[in-house]
């Protein structure tokens, strides 16, 4: 299936394009991208069963399979021969969690499209969330907490400053809004975006995003940054929860070193198409230069025995891999189109 390009946002009034459904009957659409994990499918597929569904809101659910080796398909399958049109299979051949999710948008028709990942399990109360949220106006888009749910003990030296790399989201337990003194990243792990707005601003980037066992990624930010372009207007909600499976493999320093390489990589790409407004050098931002060489500092502190948090200095080293990545995927690196 061919996916659409983003388009070139508009640039309008904040709210000037906020969604307003039809409060007595919304329609979701709960996407899933997936490859090779029918074993959490099928624990994802059951949260989305359980959780409570508010009057005035209905849902159906669409696993994207994306290429699966395994029996993905035919565990969607079994749920669509219990549950009927509840579930639908779409089947995505074109490797990448963006084409994934831009063949289940193009797939489905609902006036909210929902997106999660299948290691995650939604609260019991986030279709209640979605439907409070969506009924008051004026919002075009939300996001909300996803929480761990461990496979293995935390180690001491998970690094407290990139909780992103396991997926960590957390922005405190108050309402805030997109743009307005809160900088955070609408995650495709845990968000809904009303359709219209998503018919504006365009697909998600198939140059970004996860690609086989390259750990692409800033599909969400690129997603961001063009909604609020737009005029919309998103909402963090910290009642919106999902849970996320923490497998021991991504509790490694070797998977948070490919991951932030590999996330740089994927912001010097996209700064290729769309620059920050700071000051630059060899193509890459000045504080970029800056992390990595007061990480670098403070490494040799470590060395001396000055510095003995582990999270700390492992924190520091990934600030060179920060760096690493950027310049590579800003001159080097050319995504599969």
């Amino acid at each position: 299936m061919r996916s659409r390009q983003p388009n070139q946002p508009l640039v309008a009034r904040p709210g000037e394009f906020a969604h307003r459904p039809n409060p007595k009957q919304m329609k979701l659409d709960v996407i899933i991208p997936t490859y090779n994990r029918s074993y959490l499918l099928k624990r994802t597929l059951d949260s989305l069963l359980a959780a409570r569904l508010p009057e005035g809101l209905s849902v159906r659910v669409t696993a994207v399979d994306n290429n699966s080796k395994d029996d993905t398909r035919q565990v969607v399958e079994d749920y669509i021969k219990r549950f009927g049109d509840r579930f639908n299979y779409v089947f995505e051949g074109k490797q990448g969690r963006s084409r994934a999710l831009n063949a289940g948008i193009a797939a489905t028709c609902g006036d909210l499209v929902g997106m999660i990942d299948d290691d995650e399990e939604i609260d019991e109360h986030w279709y209640a969330c979605i439907h409070s949220a969506f009924s008051r106006g004026s919002i075009d888009f939300i996001s909300g907490q996803c929480k761990p749910r461990w496979g293995a003990e935390q180690p001491a030296w998970l690094p407290k400053a990139y909780p992103a790399v396991i997926g960590w989201i957390d922005c405190g337990s108050e309402v805030r809004t997109f743009g307005e003194g809160y900088d955070g990243v609408l995650m495709g792990g845990n968000s809904v975006i009303a359709r219209p707005m998503l018919q504006r601003v365009g697909y998600y980037s198939v140059a970004l995003g996860r690609n086989g066992n390259r750990l692409l990624s800033v599909e969400d930010e690129d997603m961001t940054e063009r909604l609020l372009a737009a005029g919309g207007r998103g909402l963090y909600l910290p009642e919106m929860v999902i849970y996320h499976y923490i497998p021991p493999e991504r509790l490694t320093k070797s998977y948070h070193r490919r991951w932030c390489f590999w996330r740089a990589v994927s912001l010097g790409v996209k700064d290729r198409e769309r620059k920050e407004p700071v000051a630059y050098l060899l193509g890459v931002p000045r504080y970029v230069y800056g992390s990595a060489a007061r990480g670098l500092v403070r490494m040799g502190r470590a060395m001396l025995g000055q510095v003995k948090d582990p999270s700390q200095r492992f924190s520091d080293e990934l600030a060179l891999w920060d760096l690493a990545g950027f310049f590579y995927g800003k001159h080097f690196y050319r995504p599969a189109r």
